[in-house]
């Protein structure tokens, strides 16, 4: 026991012993385990800093991922905001596409209705004025009804073709002017505001019944105006017009109808 307090105070007054004396007694594996913590605990600090660092990066990666979210939260807002704005903007286009529909509709049944007043009141005046009208055609024309003919016309004509000629706008009766020993002529005349290929058409047709009861017709057609296929079609069928308080085309249909030239 003596010895070892003599090494305990000699250790005490030669502090340098004191590694020379844990190298004897301590094992290389027990020296170097304070060097072995210090480096755990510098490993550890590295974590724990290299830790907080990921920590630092997830919290800002969720920031940033969260205002994106508002973002496209927005932005989704904004598309739907959009998609309402749209549908609303079809809505009023199909209403004004509607409205439009109606008015080109009312429209046209105005320009329908205007047209057949404007043929009504021509259709009066041919027939009223018919000496100042046709008087350079024949002379002293007398306007003709249907009933002044029926007994030739229900004999020759079927009923539909009697209907049909009914329908005819006017009748004049008369000899046609400078020609010589005339005959008598019927004047089967379709009025328009504007003359038209179908005016024509109905016109010959009419005067072609006429002339299949007996009466010396010819195909006349009078108005205002007159399409460019309106003319085409009453040249190419010989049938007269009257346009604008102007004749057209009478001595053609006069030869091919009635003179036979």
């Amino acid at each position: 026991m003596q010895s070892f307090n003599e090494l305990v105070r000699s250790l005490e007054q030669h502090p340098e012993w004191r590694s020379e004396l844990r190298r004897l007694v301590l094992s290389d594996e027990l020296l170097e385990l304070p060097g072995l913590v210090r480096d755990l605990f510098e490993s550890h600090r590295r974590a724990e800093a290299r830790l907080e660092r990921v920590e630092e990066s997830l919290a800002a990666l969720a920031e940033a991922q969260r205002r994106t979210g508002e973002r496209l939260d927005r932005v989704e807002e904004s598309l739907a905001a959009l998609a309402e704005a749209q549908r609303r903007t079809g809505e009023r286009l199909d209403r004004v596409e509607e409205s439009l529909v109606a008015l080109a509709e009312a429209q046209r049944r105005t320009t329908d209705t205007v047209g057949n007043l404007k043929g009504q009141m021509l259709e009066h005046s041919y027939r009223e004025k018919a000496t100042s009208y046709f008087g350079r055609l024949i002379r002293r024309p007398q306007v003709v009804t249907a009933n002044d003919l029926w007994d030739a016309l229900e004999i020759t004509l079927s009923s539909q073709e009697l209907d049909d000629l009914l329908a005819l706008d006017l009748m004049l009766r008369g000899h046609p002017r400078h020609v010589e020993d005339p005959p008598e002529v019927l004047l089967a005349v379709e009025v328009s505001s504007i003359v038209d290929s179908y005016d024509v058409e109905r016109a010959l047709r009419r005067a072609t019944l006429l002339r299949k009861a007996g009466y010396n017709a010819v195909p006349v057609v009078a108005g205002e105006e007159s399409t460019r296929g309106g003319e085409s079609e009453a040249r190419r069928c010989s049938v007269a017009m009257l346009k604008d308080g102007k004749t057209f085309l009478w001595e053609d249909a006069l030869s091919e109808w009635c003179l036979g030239k």
